[in-house]
């Protein structure tokens, strides 16, 4: 292979981990910033729980960083993605900062 190849790999994998560790960051830094009291509220897991996950998963991702494309880093993005499109919708609702009532022309949605 030739070495423009390899340098070309090599940074989209780079780019890769930072973005996955972005991401993890990003909920944990969310979850510690959310009453403990709005996680149940709004039918969630406990505020220890959730800090639990992405905090493990901030860790995978930072080990990670160089190698992001193995079965722990998925898992762990999978964790921040389910906290950012799952759990921090509900909470940020139930915090009164929602954002809207997901209403459109026929209903709510």
């Amino acid at each position: 292979m030739s070495p423009v190849l390899i340098s070309a790999q090599n940074t989209v994998t780079l780019v890769l981990g930072v973005a996955a560790f972005a991401l993890m960051a990003w909920a944990l830094v969310d979850c510690l910033r959310v009453r403990a009291d709005a996680f149940p509220a709004a039918g969630k897991r406990s505020k220890q729980f959730w800090l639990l996950l992405t905090g493990v998963a901030t860790a995978v991702g930072f080990i990670s960083i160089f190698g992001p494309l193995n079965i722990f880093n998925l898992a762990a993005v999978i964790a921040a993605a389910v906290y950012h499109t799952d759990v921090k919708p509900a909470v940020r609702a139930v915090q009164g900062r929602g954002g809207g009532s997901h209403m459109g022309p026929y209903g709510p949605w």
